[in-house]
Parts: structure tokens; sequence; C-alpha cells
């Protein structure tokens, strides 16, 4: 006996099962197998609920996950290398890893010697505090630091960040108040990281964007290049702010009497070298120790083109005296009381939350590259420390270098031994080498710094943000305005503004969409973005594209009336039949509050006036629950909340409009 059905035979059963499907109604006593109940969540206690929250917001790693079932001695080495990750890495490092990390750390120091002279400048210090940063800064985060890549000392923007808050307010830089109030801001900066780090905080960094990020580093670094006419042009007498047009003014008039064209000679020729340099290790890649060893050319050159001429006496303005030996304690010279307490928190809390966000950012971006992962409060928590370390031994805001951080990554380094090599030949240069740089020209720490600022100007990601995201694109151009024609703090102040302005439109402004039917499918899709999806007769479903909160709730409501209104006016000048139900999609909806709840049983009288019924299709956990808890899902009827849109379409709908 033959079990194979002929085609006949399976022709009318699947017509069979399709007419039972298309005749089903909503007061059919037997129920589908294929529609399911949405189910709700075991019911976790209050303490339970907070500790999942509390451990999802701070402790989604679980830091403390390798410390269970361990032995005391064994959790306690394991908590020496949470804190000190060299004596992790450190028991595999080999001579090969050594030889790497040698070359790099020998690289890098050669551009950080005469950039680190440079950037003190800009923070308006002696040039040996910017090679005293760069001895101790280095060293403390090769044993704390989780990055392998980075490469520690003074920077640019947090230079320029750091003179332009102090001098403020104390406009006397060469006074012992405003070195004073150096480490002081330097002691908040760290105590800042610090405590992001260890209260795992390290989310609120998040919150600036990477446009706004792009805005402030391209406006900063004309900032900076702009401020270097000085030393470029031998200009004496120069303006104290940094706006754009300050900056020009100040050039000009000093034209016709200040500009000395020795310092020009010095500075453009210097500055085509650099240049050159640069522009031979972008084209090929195994030739960037070129572009890493020309700043300390220059400057060997420079001083030894300057001292043979004797051209500081025919105006050429040169670093002249430079203290050698180590760091001396700066301990006693911290405020921790007296009027420039409070500008020395506030100063430390904006310029520790730049360096932090730049340092996060680049060591992610090695960390990527090498395919390994950094622990951001580990990180936050070493960037911190060295700078406390730092403000007790002479030194200011450090931070990792995106310049040095690609040589030390182009230079071979395998781990952070590389920045303690840099380190001893900061050392080695302080006790040694220091009284050498007397004779360096200005205007060759200016050509240095112009050629190091110009890799922040990053104009194909500004292009990409244009087509991308038109509101991305406008935070990066405030943030990059502001610095340019107002002050680094102000455009600071514009980036982080529209960053938030950014999330709260995005909380308060979520997206809705209707949706219909893909052909041949029981796939319901937004139907501006698939035209070919039909809506279903006498029903219209709307997905809500945000959790519903008290700062978003009314809009939602509102929106999904109006979304009803319109299309009850399109159906009337149509065949279609008018909206007897209207489904509510809630997968992206993550959460609701009371004032959603709220917001939906308003929603549930307005409907019922216009004679609607209110469907809901897919509630997560959370939402159901809470559903449930309000007494909501009563109003609405268990019978009316779905699985899938397509379990309303099939339960509610017309005949056949689930098929």
């Amino acid at each position: 006996m033959s079990h194979v059905l002929s085609d006949e035979a399976v022709a009318n059963a699947m017509e069979e099962i399709k007419n039972n499907l298309s005749s089903r109604r909503p007061d059919d006593d037997n129920i589908l197998p294929h529609i399911h109940k949405v189910s709700t969540p075991p019911k976790q206690s209050l303490f339970q609920d907070i500790k999942h929250n509390f451990n999802e917001t701070f402790f989604s790693d679980d830091p403390f996950g390798k410390f269970k079932n361990q032995t005391g001695s064994r959790r306690f080495v394991l908590g020496l290398q949470t804190v000190f990750p060299i004596f992790e890495w450190g028991r595999y490092y080999n001579l090969k890893s050594f030889k790497g990390d040698l070359i790099a750390g020998l690289t890098i120091a050669s551009l950080c010697i005469p950039q680190d002279i440079a950037y003190a400048n800009l923070a308006n210090l002696e040039p040996h505090y910017g090679l005293y940063t760069s001895f101790v800064a280095p060293l403390v985060y090769a044993f704390m630091g989780s990055s392998r890549d980075i490469a520690i000392g003074p920077v640019a923007v947090v230079s320029l960040l750091l003179g332009t808050l102090l001098t403020d307010e104390i406009p006397n830089f060469k006074s012992h108040e405003y070195l004073r109030l150096v480490f002081t801001a330097t002691f908040f900066a760290g105590i800042t990281q610090m405590a992001l780090g260890l209260l795992r905080l390290g989310f609120l960094i998040d919150f600036l964007s990477h446009a706004a990020i792009v805005g402030f580093m391209g406006g900063a670094a004309i900032t900076i290049a702009l401020q270097q006419l000085k030393g470029l042009l031998g200009i004496k007498q120069f303006t104290k702010k940094t706006d754009i047009i300050s900056v020009m003014r100040s050039v000009f008039s000093a034209a016709h009497h200040s500009w000395n064209w020795e310092t020009i000679v010095i500075g453009v020729a210097f500055l085509a070298f650099l240049l050159a340099t640069k522009y031979i290790a972008k084209k090929k890649k195994n030739l960037f120790w070129v572009a890493a060893i020309s700043p300390m050319i220059c400057v060997i050159v420079s001083t030894f083109c300057v001292y043979i001429t004797r051209a500081d006496k025919k105006g050429v303005a040169i670093v002249k005296h430079i203290r050698n030996g180590v760091n001396p304690s700066s301990v006693n010279e911290i405020y921790f009381s007296g009027k420039y307490l409070s500008a020395g928190i506030r100063i430390g809390v904006i310029s520790g939350m730049v360096a932090l966000t730049e340092a996060v950012a680049i060591g992610r971006t090695f960390a990527a590259m090498k395919d390994y992962s950094i622990d951001g409060n580990r990180e936050m928590v070493a960037l911190g420390t060295m700078n406390v370390i730092g403000s007790m031994t002479s030194c200011y805001v450090a931070t990792g270098s995106f310049s040095r951080s690609a040589v030390n990554y182009m230079a071979g380094c395998k781990t952070a031994v590389s920045n303690i090599v840099m380190s001893i030949v900061l050392l080695l240069t302080l006790l040694v080498i220091t009284p050498l740089f007397k004779y360096t020209p200005n205007a060759v720490l200016a050509s240095i710094i112009i050629t190091a600022v110009m890799s922040l100007i990053d104009i194909k990601a500004a292009i990409l943000l244009w087509k991308v995201d038109k509101f991305d694109f406008l935070a990066c151009m405030g943030a990059f305005f502001g610095v340019i024609f107002q002050s680094v703090e102000i455009g600071l102040l514009i980036a982080v503004a529209i960053s938030f302005a950014k999330i709260l439109l995005q909380v308060t402004r979520p997206r809705t969409a209707v949706l219909g039917k893909l052909p041949g499918t029981t796939v319901y899709r937004n139907i501006l973005q698939y035209p070919k999806a039909s809506q279903i007769p006498g029903m219209l479903i709307i997905r809500v594209d945000s959790a519903i909160y008290f700062s978003n709730s009314n809009y939602i409501k509102d929106r999904i009336l109006k979304w009803l209104v319109d299309e009850e006016i399109q159906r009337t000048s149509s065949e279609f039949p008018s909206i007897q139900y209207l489904v509510v999609e809630m997968s992206p909806v993550t959460d609701i509050d009371t004032s959603g709840i709220h917001a939906f049983e308003d929603l549930l009288k307005s409907l019922e006036k216009r004679d609607i019924q209110l469907l809901l299709a897919n509630p997560g956990p959370i939402v159901i629950e809470k559903l449930h808890a309000s007494m909501l899902s009563g109003l609405i009827g268990e019978d009316k909340i779905f699985l899938t849109v397509g379990d309303a379409v099939a339960t509610f709908g017309p005949k056949g409009a689930d098929l």
C-alpha cells in the first residue's frame, strides 16, 4: 500500500487548511497552535531587581568573576595583576619583545623631547616641566595601564587648554602662584580620572560624541598653529587671547616693526623640512622613522646653526636655559586651601576629562588594530594615578599622544616597556643633555608644534559626518567654530552642549513608523522603507522605536494619534475600510515608566471614543511585567496582547490578511 499522496490530494489538503485559517475569527473557541500568549518573566524581589540593574550598570564586565573559588594567595596575586597589569603580561615577556620595545622607545623618545619643550610653552611653563612630565608619567603608566601601544606624555590640546584656563585665573604666568596652580590642577585632574575609574563611571566620557571631538580637535589644532605664529615670525608682543580674530590682528599689527626675517627663514625652512618628512612617511609606511626623528634633527641642526652664527644676537629668540636634573618634589606646592583651590579643582576636572577622552580613544583605536581589549575603568585609574603622582613630582597633566602612539605602533612596540625605555632616555636627557638646548630657536619649536597638530585636523571625518548625519556635522562645526572664534573652553562647552542636545532630542522625540506586510511573507516593515509593503484593511500598525519614559510618553501618544488621523483621512477618500484596530508594535520598547503607562491609558480612552480597539504586539519582559503590575493589561484585554504583529492580524484582521 503506497503512502504517497497524489498531487490532487495535497492540493485539496492545502486548500482546506487555508480556508480554516482565513475563516477563523476572534470569537472562535479553538486557539490556533501557532498563536502564543505573551509570557510574563519570573517575578523578582525588589532587592534582586536593584542588584541586577546595579550590576548591569556598573559591573557588566564582571570584574570580580575571576576571584571566585580561588584561594587567598591566588586572590592576592590576581588583585596585584589587576592593579598592576605588568605582573600579568611580564611573565611571558622575552628578548624578542624587548627588541621591538627598545626600538620603539628610542624612536618615540627622539620625537617627544622636542615636542615636550614646545608643548610646555603652550602651557606657559618652562621647558623642563615638559621633560619632567615625559619622565614620570610614562613610567607610572607602564606598570598600571592596559594598552600596549599608547605613548604617554604632554599633548598639544591639553597643554593649550591648561595654559588658557590658568592664565584666566593668574595672568602673570611667570609667578610662583601660577606654577602652584598648575600642580593643583594636575592633582585634581588625576583625582577626577581615578574617581571615574574606581566608581565605574567611565561611560560618562562617551557623552562627548565623536562628531564633537572631531570638531573640537580640529579647532584646537588651528588655534594652536595660529599661536605659533609668534615664534615663527619672531613677534615679541603677542595677544594673550586665542580666538582667530585677535591672533590675526596681533600678527598683522606687528608686521611693520616686529617681524624678524632671520627667524622667519629659520622657521619656514625647518617647517618645510618637517612637512616633507611627514609626507614621505605617509606615502611609504616603512619610512615612518624619517618623520619620527625629523624633529630631533631640526633641533640639533638649528641649535648648532644659531650657536655658530650667534643669530640670537640678531633678534632670533632662543630657549635659553633649561634646568637639568631630575624632578623635584612638588607636594607642598599643591593648593589644598585658599582662594585658588576652587579654580584648581575646576580646571583639573575639565583638563582631566579632555585628557581622559583622548587617551581612551587612542587606546581603543590601537587595541582594535591589534585585536586585543583594554579595560576602560582600569585605564582611568592608571591615568589618574599617573597624574596624581605627576602633580607631586613637578609634572603637569599628561595623557596619550596620538602622534607618538602612531609612531610607537609603527616602530613595532610589543608592550608598555616602550614607555619605560622612553622614560629612561628622558632621565638621561634631564641629567646630561638639557644644557645643549640653550641655543634652540623658538621658531623651530613652533614648526614642530604646527607639524604635530596638523594630524588633529580630520577633514575626511568631517566629510563623512556630512554624508551620514547632518546633525553630527552640525555638532562638529559648532565645536570647531566655537574654538577658533571664541576660546578652547567655549568650544569644549559647545561640544558638550551639542552632544547632550542630540541625546535629549533622540530621547524626547523618538521615531515611530507605520508598518505594512511584505508580499508573500508574514513580515511587517516600515512602508516608507519598503513601498511594496501593503497595509491591512481596517487596521493601522505602528512601531515605536524607543523606550517610553516621562520625557517622551506624551509625544509618542500624540504622534500615534496624529498617524491615526492622517490615515483615517486618506482611507476615507479611498476604498479602504475605516480603521477598527490600532496595533502598536513594541519590539524596540525596552522599558516603560509610569508616565508611559498613563500615556497608554489616555491613548486607550481616545481610541474608545473613536470606536477603535488597541492591540499590542511583542512587549518585552520588563514592559509586560509593568503592564500587569499597573493593571493596564486588564484594561486593554489579555486577549489583545500578542507575541507578533502577524498573530494580531491573524486574530482580528480580515480573512486571509495573514497569509
